[in-house]
């Protein structure tokens, strides 16, 4: 949850869901005995989830012979389990779409995160590290050999301030999911993400400067050491050195002490203001989510408020199930209900492991309806400037995160480009507008050549 530390809670009393946490009586026993014996059977799925199932796995795999009827459908209480058409035997579409590497405050590489997550049964995987994108191309690479989706993805790093309303102002991290192009105005983003990646360095240093006042000094070349090179530190990098130093005995102890928000050693950085952030997302063509809302001190006002600057969807599903709260929450305020592990790879019985939120196929299909027609436009917008000036540079900027990135031999013309980008993200009928035909044969004309360097076109001679 952000570098913020906490331990999962398993949020019922009551394992056997009966009401009052007493499971001696014979009734209690007779009860959960019942419902042992009917969780035991698979429950058909109704004709909502075989709709959404169906949408859900044209776009994981886009197989034009996905089909809901072919083969016998089943579901676990999440919907997400189901036998697929076309010859994918009982095949698990797990979504995972919050997860951290060593590109922030991680401790595996985005390659080695893939590979996890391939073994725990992700077929998409949103990487989310904190204030930066630069570890996508690397999972982009690495989910090819799986069959993994990516979703590229940021968490950014905010502040709340109340303006008149009661309470103080806390920090607020917001998740930004986009499509395979990235960013349609990758520049301003990544300036935006600069500014705190260089805010936290000053933090983590007046972080250090708090803890040396508190009689447990560390050296700020352990702390660059434990975030590795180029990468910018956050608490739990600092948490890390306390336990390494002695200082505390475990990063539970270290956060609970003294670097929770308005702790003894806490302090802030360069963050953006919440509501410019959800703003950024938005104008930058990305799905914009409030990430673990359970953390926030007002998460009501917070929510509020960042609905009218443009939220679209909010973290309400964890590993010990959906938080009731925030769900009444996300309907009242019409949002989109997520949910992620937050995986860090800390590698203690503590954290959520990757594949671990069971995501309703419902929210699953809420959430791809949503954004499928937001990345839509990104991905239209960036093919648009590149043919208006189909340069070098701008060919670099398309293939930023796309697939097409080790593929530029096999380009020939602009218009292979825009088929490489369409087919990559986008259903036969998304590719099919009359706007990505026009910009097809706006392209159709410049010619790429091996190294994917664009060169005169014939018309142009």
């Amino acid at each position: 949850m952000g570098d913020r530390y906490s331990v999962q809670n398993n949020g019922c009393s009551n394992v056997n869901g009966n009401g009052n946490g007493n499971g001696g009586n014979s009734k209690n026993k007779k009860k959960a005995k019942k419902k042992k014996k009917s969780n035991g059977k698979k429950k058909k799925m109704t004709v909502e989830q075989n709709l959404a199932a169906k949408s859900v796995g044209e776009w994981v795999f886009f197989d034009s012979s996905f089909s809901t009827s072919s083969t016998a459908s089943s579901v676990d209480d999440f919907g997400v389990q189901r036998n697929y058409g076309g010859g994918r035997a009982a095949d698990k579409v797990v979504f995972e779409l919050h997860s951290h590497s060593i590109c922030s405050d991680g401790y595996l590489s985005p390659t080695a995160l893939i590979e996890r997550a391939h073994r725990n049964g992700v077929k998409v995987l949103a990487l989310t590290d904190h204030d930066t994108m630069c570890g996508i191309p690397e999972a982009l690479e690495a989910a090819r050999k799986f069959g993994i989706r990516i979703i590229p993805g940021v968490e950014i790093s905010t502040i709340f301030t109340p303006r008149g309303e009661s309470g103080n102002e806390e920090p607020v991290h917001i998740l930004a999911y986009y499509g395979i192009c990235g960013p349609s105005r990758y520049e301003e983003l990544e300036k935006c993400l600069a500014n705190i990646r260089e805010g936290r360095y000053i933090r983590a240093q007046n972080m250090l400067l708090k803890l040396n006042n508190l009689k447990m000094p560390l050296k700020w070349e352990h702390v660059a050491k434990i975030a590795g090179n180029g990468v910018a530190p956050g608490r739990l990098h600092v948490a890390r050195a306390m336990v390494e130093a002695g200082h505390v005995e475990n990063l539970k102890q270290a956060f609970s002490r003294y670097l929770y928000d308005g702790g003894p050693a806490y302090s802030t950085g360069n963050e953006l203001l919440a509501e410019e952030a959800v703003k950024l997302i938005c104008r930058t063509g990305g799905v914009a989510a409030l990430a673990h809302p359970w953390a926030l001190k007002n998460p009501v006002g917070v929510i509020r408020r960042l609905k009218d600057a443009g939220l679209h969807a909010i973290e309400v599903y964890r590993s010990d199930g959906k938080l009731a709260a925030f769900s009444d929450l996300a309907d009242t305020y019409h949002l989109v209900k997520l949910g992620g592990s937050d995986y860090h790879g800390r590698g203690n019985h503590d954290e959520s492991d990757l594949g671990s939120v069971n995501l309703p196929v419902l929210a699953v299909h809420e959430f791809l309806k949503l954004a499928r027609p937001i990345w839509c436009e990104a991905i239209k917008d960036i093919l648009q400037s590149f043919a208006e000036e189909p340069s070098d540079s701008n060919l670099e900027k398309l293939t930023r995160f796309g697939r097409m990135k080790n593929l530029k031999g096999a380009l020939s013309c602009g218009q292979n480009v825009v088929d490489l980008c369409l087919s990559s993200w986008l259903t036969s009928e998304e590719r099919q507008s009359v706007e990505f035909e026009a910009l097809r044969l706006k392209l159709s004309h410049t010619v790429i050549d091996q190294n994917g360097v664009i060169l005169p076109s014939v018309m142009s001679r």
